[in-house]
């Protein structure tokens, strides 16, 4: 691989490490909010967790949902918590309480150092509902809302930035189903109102539910013809696994994002181009993850209970190199995927998990979100990198190595992620780095294991964890470092 300074894609967006909590099994009850815990802080949420998620430094979550927004009455989650009413969740089959709501989760999530992105209902709810949501949150007094939020105790406005129009309309399982035309003329009609409440606030509308949907680009041209003026992101959702045990196919899903994310980019740059428009839509990929394992388990689940163990997929050590391989291809995309999160935060199709009342620890698919937050903040650079390629099942030309670099010029460093896909080889990755005079290697942490099914577990947490490794070095201007088979390498230089 090259790497030279004066070639640069894009500067990241921090919001590319985003992340989600849905009113969905055991990611609010039992997740965040636990108040019997011995963690428990004043208000119920977990410290345990809190840490956790500090850790992963995340920006922005998405909050309330998710499939459960298309019915969600917010209102229902404000005010004195003994008069909230109990609901049923058609979208879960799961009985909501309504303990944790609106204010609450913004105060969870200044606990946890992120912003809110907030979704409006517009399944079974319209733009009304949605313009008097945005004046509850974000106008400072003297309206209704406004003044009923202050005497709920919250005397300053929330400011939330980034709101969804709706969740996955196009979906025939959503509650509230539309065509791509009834959504679009609604999701116009929400945000001009919403706007005008509060003129400093991002959209996003929704785009398809995930490549294979029938409507799919037909969806995103014409939600866009409707709502590309008033909008700042089309979203995309997208989810990956391995039902069938093809190692070869699983690990190279990367490239089905990376072909879906192109074919959005050219449907937003199309109706760019029929309107004429000098506005360039930007990319909020507000769901992915790995979710398959979970799927037969989430069928004998009893009905209309609190924070039923749902979506519990349990992460091997497979399923950390392919969220490698997709935060790598979100980075290379930095240009156009300006906000990203991973679904979901806690215990359902989570990186972090924990036991009611007890222990919490960290699955797999916890290091490459760590590390890619952690050191994929800077700017993207335009990489030229040479790999020997291998066909499989599903797709042809897969690359052994993936790898993208990021140069975070305040720090003085560049960081290459790199995942080795060779089931039976080391790779020698060299990479030239002569434009970054001075060039020297921090460290080089891998993420490896020889059984690929292994997984965290309450009793054993560290089973697949980060190691050091030693033998990178630059000689040169050329750097030289071994990728084990089967790894998620970090390679950090100081330049």
């Amino acid at each position: 691989m090259t790497i030279d300074p004066q070639y640069q894609l894009a500067d990241v967006d921090s919001r590319l490490f985003g992340s989600f909590i849905e009113h969905l099994g055991r990611a609010v009850y039992g997740g965040i909010y636990d108040p019997g815990h011995p963690s428990a802080d004043e208000l119920g949420f977990r410290r345990d967790v809190l840490a956790l998620v500090r850790d992963l430094q995340v920006p922005i979550v998405r909050y309330p949902g998710g499939n459960f927004v298309s019915g969600y009455r917010w209102e229902d989650g404000v005010g004195p918590i003994e008069s909230r009413p109990a609901q049923l969740d058609l979208a879960w089959r799961s009985l909501e309480p309504n303990r944790i709501g609106l204010n609450e989760f913004v105060e969870w999530s200044k606990r946890a150092g992120a912003e809110v992105m907030m979704a409006v209902n517009l399944g079974t709810r319209g733009i009304e509902e949605a313009k008097q949501m945005v004046e509850y949150c974000n106008h400072p007094g003297g309206s209704y809302w406004s003044d009923l939020r202050r005497s709920h105790g919250h005397v300053d406005a929330h400011r939330i930035k980034v709101w969804c129009l709706g969740n996955e309309m196009d979906g025939p399982w959503q509650i509230g189903h539309k065509t791509a035309d009834e959504y679009g003329r609604t999701a116009v009609e929400a945000a001009k109102l919403m706007k005008w409440v509060d003129p400093t606030i991002e959209l996003v509308a929704c785009g398809s539910s995930n490549s294979q949907m029938p409507t799919f680009p037909e969806w995103e041209r014409i939600v866009l013809e409707h709502t590309y003026d008033h909008v700042e992101y089309i979203s995309m959702h997208s989810y990956y696994g391995n039902r069938h045990n093809d190692l070869p196919s699983y690990l190279a899903q990367s490239l089905d994002m990376d072909h879906f994310i192109r074919s959005v980019i050219a449907a937003c740059d199309y109706v760019k181009a029929k309107k004429r428009s000098r506005k360039t839509m930007s990319i909020s990929f507000d769901e992915w993850n790995v979710w398959f394992h979970s799927n037969d388990a989430d069928k004998q689940v009893e009905p209309w209970q609190v924070g039923p163990p749902l979506l519990e997929d349990v992460y091997t050590f497979e399923d950390a190199l392919v969220v490698g391989c997709l935060l790598i291809t979100l980075l290379r995309h930095a240009d156009r995927v300006k906000i990203a999160c991973l679904a979901q935060l806690v215990n359902v199709i989570a990186p972090i998990m924990t036991e009611n009342g007890g222990a919490s620890w960290k699955q797999t698919i916890y290091y490459p979100f760590l590390h890619a937050s952690r050191y994929g903040r800077g700017t993207v650079m335009h990489t030229a990198l040479q790999s020997p390629k291998y066909d499989c099942k599903e797709f042809t030309d897969v690359p052994y190595v993936e790898s993208v670099a990021v140069w975070n010029q305040e720090a003085g460093e560049l960081t290459i992620f790199a995942v080795n896909r060779d089931q039976h080889e080391h790779a020698l990755f060299e990479c030239n780095v002569r434009g970054f005079a001075g060039a020297s290697v921090i460290e080089h942490t891998v993420l490896a294991h020889p059984d690929l099914k292994v997984v965290n577990t309450k009793e054993h947490p560290e089973e697949v964890a980060p190691t050091q490794l030693q033998g990178a070095a630059v000689d040169a201007g050329v750097l030289s470092v071994q990728l084990p088979k089967l790894s998620w390498n970090v390679i950090r230089l100081r330049v």
